[in-house]
Order: structure tokens, then sequence, then C-alpha cells
């Protein structure tokens, strides 16, 4: 009687991933591609937290072949200097004060508590900036607290950072 995910989407995802992995289908697929995949919920479906630990793996096993090529191909400094291109892009972002990292949630709309999500910046800035320890799956894992008007930012804008951070960490790990 729960919900889960729609084992035949899942599956044709999966079969579909596994292909584009192997070689095996003219359709290209990233770490993007994993990332943005979303499954219907049906009752009886497959395990919400299993399906989306074997994403995280599929995520991390297509950088890891991006990375392989690129090393190959170019080095591995130059895959490094490429990383530190990406992070950078992140830094305007947490360069700015806190409660104006994000575009605000509309009036009236929910959204992320903004002191939530700016701790998790200030984690990043700690990570870039003195290599304290951060990684990937925490990203992944953060939650924050709902919040509305003046204090909540725009979900969609974080996590399409926290999406570009994760697959800088990805790079890395």
């Amino acid at each position: 009687m729960r919900q889960g995910y729609d084992p035949d989407e899942v599956d044709e995802f999966f079969d579909h991933a596994r292909q584009a992995y192997e070689g095996q289908t003219p359709e290209p697929m990233t770490n993007a591609d994993v990332a943005a995949s979303t499954f219907d919920l049906v009752r009886g479906g497959y395990n919400t937290h299993e399906v989306d630990a074997a994403l995280d793996r599929l995520e991390g096993a297509f950088i890891a072949r991006q990375r392989a090529d690129f090393v190959n191909g170019h080095g591995q400094e130059a895959w490094m200097a490429a990383l530190a291109e990406r992070a950078r892009t992140l830094y305007g972002r947490l360069g700015r004060p806190d409660g104006q990292k994000f575009a605000p949630a509309e009036r009236g709309q929910q959204g992320y508590d903004m002191d939530d999500v700016d701790a998790l910046c200030d984690r990043l800035v700690g990570y870039f900036d003195r290599q304290e320890p951060l990684t990937a799956a925490e990203l992944r894992s953060a939650t924050f607290s709902r919040a509305k008007g003046k204090d909540a930012y725009a979900e969609g804008p974080v996590d399409k950072f926290l999406a570009r951070a994760i697959e800088v960490l990805l790079g890395v790990e």
C-alpha cells in the first residue's frame, strides 16, 4: 500500500543509463541527466530512498568516467584547473551577504529558510577556502527548514546552485 517510484519508469531509465554508459546507444547521457531524473509516485512502487541512492552512485560513475576521459586526453592538472574554474563560478553567490545569496521566495510562497541555506553556503566557503571537510553526499542530503516571505529563498535557484556544487565536489572525490 506504500507509494514509491514507478517501477517501469525506473527500470527504463536505468536500462537507458546502462546502455549510454557502455556506449551502446546514440543518445548520450551525462551526470546532469541523472541528477535531473524524476519518476512518478505510484502505489507499490520502488523504495524512493533506495532508488535515490542508486541515482547518486550512477551520477558519481558518470562523473568518474568524465574525469578519466578528460585526464586521459588532457592530464590531471588540466582536470583540476577545469574544476577550479567551475568552483569559481560558485563564488559569485557565496560572496554575497547572508540573506542575499539567492532570489527571495515569491510573495506568499514557501521556500527554504535563508539561515539554513546561508549556513550551508558557509560550509562550502570553508571547503573551498580552508579545506574544511565536506562531501557531495552531505550536500545531497542537506535539508532546509521551510520559511515564508522575507525569510525564504526561492527553491529553484538554490537547488540548481547545489547541483553545480555537488558536481564540483564529485569531480574531486
